[in-house]
């Protein structure tokens, strides 16, 4: 049972479950629009869904095969909105789209493309065109079956980096985070939410809150039933999602879209700069979605796919990392897992008097969790008796306040300034203009601390844990940077003993 509320008790306009994206964006608008915010989060930021993504920031061109204009429309204005807000995050990629004419014959591909450059008012992205694969350099790592392609824009993301940047530009303007801490038991008294949370070493603390959001993703449904102990007519459907990583299979920066004879895409992207990430697949999931992996089947599907495709065959044995993720996709009944929608739906539950609300959110993708955030608040603020006005959609995260978003002239100038800072270019990637703060008074190299390798410095790990809430090795290695795949054993438990030190 909950405490009996207190006069000391923290007090907050909004409570926001789940350290997600949609969790990270919406706990970000509500603070920017002056709501008392406190974010929890069970387990580490992005641990789950939001850093299992394909790591794409795009407009679902095979979306529109399903008829979802309003969905590819708001994405695709949504890809020049983001590439503004976090210039180092976010970056343009082409994708190469090989034509298969027994899948999809040429003019549906065109005329597919035509509405992807026009329905979402592309300012920056190039057009799309065709190429002949046996002339143009990007037909070179394709099968001799293939003689013809056509390229256009998307963008790639950082995904798990992007969450933590909402989650800082939250916490900068004044809400309160608190990760691996639990939402144990929610209700509604004298007109405000009691709220027990309980952290990772079992102390339970008592909040109230006048609205609740539930964004926990793949849990969204276990928040409902077991926290708030309400129904809701809505549901999410998991679907899980895997991923391998091969070594590079082709030269050049593009990225390659392939079609499969079961008429899903797979994505070929490079990938940390010696690899290649090839993904996704789309199962039913009914597990515990902490527990996700790959399966064999899996594996099999996705090397087929690209074997098929690419001039180099590619085998399990191949693979060097995976990983899998849960979708937790609104429900619309869709027989097929690959056919469900990808769009977002809201659940607004009142009280009898029409306040004390608590919205739970249903589906959604990263590309468009910004927006998403802002009709949330739209949603929440009349019953709030708020009026504050959207404001995201001009704003930049932490570390993208670079002079006409242009991450290339930043770098250079990095370069300049600071000659002796090792990899200039992955600390620029990950932390834009905040690399300034991370190196803080280092005037060389050896000023930053030991070098684990990579430029990942004592001086990075310090950062990492004051300002962007990681605790344990896996929370750096694997979410705010991919250095795992880089590292070797020595220098990774030499980070473990760190932690392990700092206590």
């Amino acid at each position: 049972m909950l405490c009996a509320f207190s006069a000391g008790q923290s007090l907050y306009d909004l409570l926001v479950i789940g350290g997600g994206i949609n969790g990270a964006g919406i706990a970000r608008d509500a603070q920017g629009r002056g709501l008392k915010t406190l974010l929890a989060e069970a387990r580490d930021l992005a641990s789950a869904t939001s850093s299992a993504s394909s790591k794409l920031i795009h407009g679902g061109l095979r979306y529109l095969e399903q008829y979802e204009f309003r969905l590819v429309r708001e994405a695709l204005i949504e890809r020049e909105v983001l590439l503004r807000m976090a210039p180092h995050l976010v970056r343009p990629l082409s994708f190469v789209l090989p034509h298969r004419p027994h899948l999809r014959p040429a003019w549906m591909i065109r005329l597919g493309l035509f509405l992807y450059d026009h329905l979402g008012g592309r300012e920056t992205l190039p057009g799309s065109h065709a190429i002949d694969t046996r002339t143009h350099p990007y037909g070179a790592a394709l099968s001799s079956t293939i003689s013809r392609a056509f390229v256009y824009g998307d963008c790639w993301v950082d995904d798990a980096r992007l969450v933590v940047a909402n989650v800082r530009d939250a916490a900068d303007r004044g809400a309160e985070v608190r990760t691996r801490t639990r939402c144990a038991e929610a209700k509604r008294e004298s007109g405000a939410w009691r709220i027990r949370l309980v952290d990772e070493t079992g102390a339970a603390s008592d909040v109230t809150a006048r609205a609740v959001v539930n964004a926990a993703g793949p849990w969204v449904n276990e928040v409902l039933g077991s926290v708030v102990r309400t129904n809701s007519p809505k549901h999410v459907r998991l679907i899980k999602g895997s991923h391998i990583v091969v070594p590079r299979l082709h030269d050049g920066p593009q990225a390659y879209i392939l079609q499969n004879e079961d008429r899903r895409i797979v994505f070929v992207l490079p990938y940390e700069g010696r690899f290649s990430l090839i993904g996704t697949t789309d199962e039913p999931f009914d597990g515990d979605p902490a527990k996700v992996e790959i399966s064999p089947a899996e594996t099999t599907y996705l090397c087929d796919v690209v074997t098929r495709h690419f001039r180099t065959r590619v085998a399990p044995e191949d693979v060097v990392w995976s990983y899998a993720g849960v979708r937790p996709l609104h429900d619309d009944a869709e027989a097929v897992a690959s056919q469900v929608t990808r769009d977002y739906a809201f659940d607004l539950d009142l009280d009898a008097a029409g306040g004390t609300p608590l919205l739970s959110i249903f589906g959604g993708k990263i590309t468009t969790f910004r927006k998403l955030a802002e009709h949330a608040l739209d949603k929440l603020l009349p019953h709030l008796r708020r009026s504050e006005m959207a404001w995201t959609g001009g704003s930049t995260l932490p570390g993208g306040a670079m002079a006409n978003a242009d991450f290339e002239a930043f770098l250079a100038d990095l370069g300049r300034r600071c000659p002796w800072l090792p990899e200039p270019y992955r600390l620029a990637r990950a932390y834009g203009t905040e690399v300034e703060r991370l190196i803080g008074d280092a005037r060389s190299a050896a000023d930053l601390g030991r070098n684990f390798g990579r430029g990942f410095t004592e001086r990075e790990l310090e950062y990492l844990v004051e300002r962007e809430w990681a605790r344990v090795p896996e929370d750096v290695l694997w979410r705010r940077s991919k250095l795992g795949l880089h590292l070797d054993a020595e220098a990774k438990a030499a980070i473990a003993d760190w932690f392990s030190r700092r206590g």
